[in-house]
Protein backbone atom coordinates (compact mmCIF):
# COMPACT_ATOMS: atom_id res chain seq x y z
CA UNK A 1 0.00 0.00 0.00
CA UNK A 2 1.15 3.54 -0.72
CA UNK A 3 1.88 5.80 2.23
CA UNK A 4 -0.15 9.00 2.36
CA UNK A 5 2.01 10.39 5.16
CA UNK A 6 4.80 9.38 7.53
CA UNK A 7 5.92 10.92 10.81
CA UNK A 8 9.63 10.69 11.62
CA UNK A 9 10.74 11.50 15.17
CA UNK A 10 8.10 14.22 15.62
CA UNK A 11 8.29 16.18 18.89
CA UNK A 12 6.46 19.29 20.00
CA UNK A 13 7.10 21.66 22.90
CA UNK A 14 4.76 24.40 24.12
CA UNK A 15 6.43 27.47 25.60
CA UNK A 16 4.58 29.36 28.36
CA UNK A 17 5.16 31.64 31.31
CA UNK A 18 5.72 28.65 33.58
CA UNK A 19 8.28 27.11 31.22
CA UNK A 20 8.29 24.41 28.56
CA UNK A 21 5.77 21.58 28.22
CA UNK A 22 6.65 18.71 25.94
CA UNK A 23 3.42 17.45 24.36
CA UNK A 24 4.86 14.94 21.87
CA UNK A 25 8.14 13.08 22.04
CA UNK A 26 9.74 11.26 19.10
CA UNK A 27 6.60 10.02 17.39
CA UNK A 28 6.88 7.68 14.40
CA UNK A 29 4.15 6.06 12.32
CA UNK A 30 2.84 5.87 8.77
CA UNK A 31 -0.72 6.03 7.39
CA UNK A 32 -1.65 4.41 4.09
CA UNK A 33 -4.02 5.38 1.30
CA UNK A 34 -7.70 4.60 2.01
CA UNK A 35 -6.85 3.41 5.52
CA UNK A 36 -9.01 4.22 8.54
CA UNK A 37 -6.37 4.82 11.23
CA UNK A 38 -7.31 5.20 14.89
CA UNK A 39 -5.48 6.98 17.72
CA UNK A 40 -6.33 6.45 21.40
CA UNK A 41 -4.56 7.71 24.50
CA UNK A 42 -5.00 9.22 27.96
CA UNK A 43 -6.51 12.68 28.44
CA UNK A 44 -3.98 15.44 27.81
CA UNK A 45 -1.65 13.10 25.93
CA UNK A 46 -1.34 15.40 22.92
CA UNK A 47 -3.84 13.79 20.53
CA UNK A 48 -5.34 17.10 19.35
CA UNK A 49 -1.85 18.62 19.14
CA UNK A 50 -0.90 15.73 16.89
CA UNK A 51 -3.89 16.32 14.60
CA UNK A 52 -3.01 20.03 14.41
CA UNK A 53 0.50 19.08 13.30
CA UNK A 54 -0.84 16.63 10.71
CA UNK A 55 -3.18 19.33 9.38
CA UNK A 56 -0.31 21.81 9.09
CA UNK A 57 -1.86 24.15 11.70
CA UNK A 58 1.11 23.63 14.03
CA UNK A 59 4.73 23.16 13.07
CA UNK A 60 6.49 20.46 15.09
CA UNK A 61 9.43 21.53 17.25
CA UNK A 62 11.54 18.78 15.70
CA UNK A 63 11.23 15.85 13.34
CA UNK A 64 9.80 15.53 9.87
CA UNK A 65 6.44 14.80 8.25
CA UNK A 66 6.57 13.27 4.79
CA UNK A 67 3.29 13.88 2.96
CA UNK A 68 2.27 12.57 -0.45
CA UNK A 69 -0.56 15.11 -0.51
CA UNK A 70 -0.71 18.88 -0.22
CA UNK A 71 -2.10 20.66 2.88
CA UNK A 72 -5.13 21.74 0.81
CA UNK A 73 -6.03 18.04 0.37
CA UNK A 74 -6.45 17.54 4.13
CA UNK A 75 -9.89 17.98 5.70
CA UNK A 76 -10.57 18.43 9.42
CA UNK A 77 -13.79 17.40 11.19
CA UNK A 78 -14.07 18.67 14.76
CA UNK A 79 -16.01 17.51 17.84
CA UNK A 80 -18.77 20.06 17.17
CA UNK A 81 -20.36 20.46 13.75
CA UNK A 82 -19.93 24.28 13.75
CA UNK A 83 -22.87 24.80 11.40
CA UNK A 84 -24.20 28.37 11.24
CA UNK A 85 -27.92 28.63 11.92
CA UNK A 86 -28.33 31.82 9.88
CA UNK A 87 -27.30 29.81 6.80
CA UNK A 88 -29.35 26.97 5.35
CA UNK A 89 -27.82 23.52 4.80
CA UNK A 90 -26.89 24.25 1.19
CA UNK A 91 -25.04 27.42 2.23
CA UNK A 92 -23.35 25.66 5.16
CA UNK A 93 -22.05 22.89 2.92
CA UNK A 94 -20.56 25.38 0.45
CA UNK A 95 -18.99 27.57 3.15
CA UNK A 96 -15.56 25.98 2.80
CA UNK A 97 -15.66 26.58 -0.94
CA UNK A 98 -16.39 30.27 -0.26
CA UNK A 99 -13.56 30.60 2.24
CA UNK A 100 -11.06 29.04 -0.16
CA UNK A 101 -12.33 31.12 -3.06
CA UNK A 102 -13.30 28.07 -5.13
CA UNK A 103 -17.09 28.32 -5.07
CA UNK A 104 -17.40 27.51 -8.76
CA UNK A 105 -20.53 26.12 -10.38
CA UNK A 106 -18.81 22.73 -10.72
CA UNK A 107 -17.84 22.57 -7.05
CA UNK A 108 -21.27 23.68 -5.85
CA UNK A 109 -22.94 21.01 -7.99
CA UNK A 110 -20.53 18.44 -6.55
CA UNK A 111 -21.42 19.47 -2.99
CA UNK A 112 -25.13 19.24 -3.79
CA UNK A 113 -24.63 15.83 -5.39
CA UNK A 114 -23.10 14.61 -2.11
CA UNK A 115 -26.14 15.87 -0.19
CA UNK A 116 -28.40 13.95 -2.58
CA UNK A 117 -26.23 10.84 -2.49
CA UNK A 118 -26.30 10.67 1.29
CA UNK A 119 -30.02 11.34 1.77
CA UNK A 120 -29.84 15.02 2.69
CA UNK A 121 -31.13 16.46 -0.57
CA UNK A 122 -34.57 17.17 0.89
CA UNK A 123 -33.07 19.35 3.64
CA UNK A 124 -30.99 21.87 1.66
CA UNK A 125 -33.31 24.80 2.55
CA UNK A 126 -33.55 23.82 6.20
CA UNK A 127 -31.62 25.51 9.00
CA UNK A 128 -29.24 23.40 11.14
CA UNK A 129 -31.54 23.82 14.17
CA UNK A 130 -34.22 21.90 12.26
CA UNK A 131 -31.99 18.82 11.90
CA UNK A 132 -31.15 16.05 14.35
CA UNK A 133 -27.66 15.82 15.83
CA UNK A 134 -26.80 12.90 13.57
CA UNK A 135 -27.94 14.70 10.44
CA UNK A 136 -25.91 17.75 11.43
CA UNK A 137 -22.77 15.61 11.69
CA UNK A 138 -23.39 14.19 8.22
CA UNK A 139 -23.78 17.74 6.90
CA UNK A 140 -20.48 18.68 8.57
CA UNK A 141 -18.78 15.72 6.92
CA UNK A 142 -20.19 16.62 3.49
CA UNK A 143 -19.00 20.22 3.97
CA UNK A 144 -15.51 18.73 4.39
CA UNK A 145 -15.93 16.33 1.45
CA UNK A 146 -17.00 19.22 -0.79
CA UNK A 147 -13.36 20.35 -0.70
CA UNK A 148 -12.34 16.98 -2.21
CA UNK A 149 -9.82 16.00 0.48
CA UNK A 150 -7.67 12.89 0.20
CA UNK A 151 -7.22 12.72 3.98
CA UNK A 152 -9.77 13.57 6.71
CA UNK A 153 -8.77 14.16 10.33
CA UNK A 154 -11.57 13.28 12.77
CA UNK A 155 -11.19 14.78 16.26
CA UNK A 156 -13.72 12.87 18.41
CA UNK A 157 -16.52 13.80 15.97
CA UNK A 158 -19.21 11.74 17.72
CA UNK A 159 -18.54 12.68 21.35
CA UNK A 160 -21.44 15.17 21.57
CA UNK A 161 -24.03 12.58 20.48
CA UNK A 162 -26.05 10.18 22.63
CA UNK A 163 -24.94 6.54 22.45
CA UNK A 164 -27.62 5.29 20.03
CA UNK A 165 -27.11 8.21 17.63
CA UNK A 166 -23.35 7.87 17.98
CA UNK A 167 -23.41 4.27 16.72
CA UNK A 168 -25.57 5.18 13.72
CA UNK A 169 -23.64 8.30 12.76
CA UNK A 170 -20.27 6.57 13.18
CA UNK A 171 -21.40 3.90 10.73
CA UNK A 172 -22.70 6.57 8.31
CA UNK A 173 -19.37 8.41 8.44
CA UNK A 174 -17.33 5.23 7.99
CA UNK A 175 -19.49 4.17 5.03
CA UNK A 176 -19.26 7.58 3.35
CA UNK A 177 -15.49 7.79 3.80
CA UNK A 178 -15.07 4.25 2.44
CA UNK A 179 -17.31 4.90 -0.56
CA UNK A 180 -15.46 8.11 -1.42
CA UNK A 181 -12.08 6.33 -1.19
CA UNK A 182 -10.67 8.75 1.40
CA UNK A 183 -8.05 8.10 4.07
CA UNK A 184 -9.13 8.92 7.63
CA UNK A 185 -7.35 9.43 10.95
CA UNK A 186 -9.66 9.20 13.97
CA UNK A 187 -8.83 10.43 17.47
CA UNK A 188 -11.17 8.99 20.09
CA UNK A 189 -11.38 8.16 23.80
CA UNK A 190 -13.64 5.22 23.00
CA UNK A 191 -11.77 1.93 22.46
CA UNK A 192 -14.91 0.21 21.15
CA UNK A 193 -15.40 2.99 18.61
CA UNK A 194 -11.80 2.73 17.43
CA UNK A 195 -12.07 -1.04 16.98
CA UNK A 196 -15.43 -0.87 15.19
CA UNK A 197 -14.26 1.78 12.72
CA UNK A 198 -10.51 1.46 12.20
CA UNK A 199 -8.10 -0.79 10.30
CA UNK A 200 -5.23 -0.10 12.72
CA UNK A 201 -5.14 1.54 16.14
CA UNK A 202 -2.20 3.44 17.63
CA UNK A 203 -2.06 3.63 21.42
CA UNK A 204 -0.32 6.71 22.80
CA UNK A 205 1.44 7.06 26.14
CA UNK A 206 0.65 9.77 28.65
CA UNK A 207 2.21 13.17 27.94
CA UNK A 208 4.63 13.57 26.35
CA UNK A 209 2.94 11.36 23.81
CA UNK A 210 4.77 8.62 22.00
CA UNK A 211 3.40 5.59 20.17
CA UNK A 212 3.39 2.66 22.58
CA UNK A 213 1.97 0.12 20.14
CA UNK A 214 0.02 -0.13 16.89
CA UNK A 215 -2.62 -2.87 16.69
CA UNK A 216 -3.76 -4.48 13.45
CA UNK A 217 -7.52 -4.94 13.40
CA UNK A 218 -8.21 -8.41 12.01
CA UNK A 219 -12.02 -8.09 12.09
CA UNK A 220 -13.58 -8.41 8.63
CA UNK A 221 -13.57 -5.01 6.88
CA UNK A 222 -16.77 -5.77 4.98
CA UNK A 223 -18.81 -5.84 8.18
CA UNK A 224 -20.60 -2.72 9.37
CA UNK A 225 -19.17 -1.00 12.43
CA UNK A 226 -22.07 -2.35 14.49
CA UNK A 227 -21.49 -5.90 13.22
CA UNK A 228 -17.80 -5.54 14.03
CA UNK A 229 -18.70 -4.93 17.69
CA UNK A 230 -20.35 -8.38 17.70
CA UNK A 231 -17.41 -10.19 16.07
CA UNK A 232 -15.65 -12.84 18.20
CA UNK A 233 -12.28 -11.05 17.84
CA UNK A 234 -13.68 -7.79 19.23
CA UNK A 235 -13.40 -8.67 22.93
CA UNK A 236 -9.79 -9.89 22.72
CA UNK A 237 -8.64 -6.82 20.81
CA UNK A 238 -10.45 -4.55 23.27
CA UNK A 239 -8.59 -6.19 26.17
CA UNK A 240 -5.24 -5.84 24.40
CA UNK A 241 -5.74 -2.15 23.68
CA UNK A 242 -7.05 -1.55 27.22
CA UNK A 243 -3.97 -3.19 28.76
CA UNK A 244 -1.64 -1.07 26.64
CA UNK A 245 -3.18 2.21 27.78
CA UNK A 246 -1.38 3.96 30.58
CA UNK A 247 -3.70 5.61 33.11
CA UNK A 248 -2.14 8.57 34.82
CA UNK A 249 -5.20 9.33 36.91
CA UNK A 250 -8.05 7.19 38.20
CA UNK A 251 -10.67 9.50 36.67
CA UNK A 252 -9.42 8.68 33.16
CA UNK A 253 -10.62 5.09 33.39
CA UNK A 254 -14.26 5.98 32.82
CA UNK A 255 -13.48 7.62 29.48
CA UNK A 256 -12.51 4.33 27.85
CA UNK A 257 -15.72 2.50 27.04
Amino acid sequence: MKEILRLKEISHIYHGKSGETKAIDGMDFAVYEQEFFGIVGPSGSGKTTLLSILAGILKPSSGEILRNISPSEIGYMLQRDHLFDWRNIDDNVTLGLEIRGIKTKENVLYARSLLEKYNLGDFVRKKPSELSGGMRQRVALIRTLALRPKLILLDEPFSALDFQTRLTVAEDVRKIIREEGITAILVTHDISEAISLCDRIAVLSARPARVKKIFENTIEKGLSSIERREAPEFSDLFKEVWKELEFTDEKDKGKYQ
